[in-house]
């Protein structure tokens, strides 16, 4: 996958197109990944200890890796993401600016 847990990333297709956020978890057999804030979708709870009253909860939903685009840290736009070997280590690179991300 190219992107990782805590990378910014912006929605490029979908119901949530142009909206960006934090990746919170990836899915790498699935190929989906949770975003905070991106494809909220309303579940319906039945009330327990931890929700005692239950009811139509909001949460996010997993969103397609495709559907992601990973924020360059200089330029802050969306670039895509090459890998180099750098000291016989793999990393990866954006494409738009050649630089190492982190």
């Amino acid at each position: 996958m190219h992107v990782k847990t805590g990378d910014k990333v912006k929605v490029i297709t979908g119901k949530d197109k142009g909206k960006e956020g934090v990746i919170l978890k990836t899915f790498p057999k699935k190929d989906r990944v949770l975003v905070e804030g991106i494809n909220i979708v309303k579940k319906h709870r039945k009330a327990s200890q931890t929700n005692p009253t239950g009811g139509i909860l909001e949460e996010a939903a997993p969103i397609h890796v495709s559907n992601v685009m990973l924020i360059d840290a200089k330029t802050g736009e969306p670039t895509r993401v090459g890998s180099k070997v750098v000291d016989g280590k793999k990393v990866r690179v954006s494409k738009k600016t050649g630089e190492i991300i982190d």
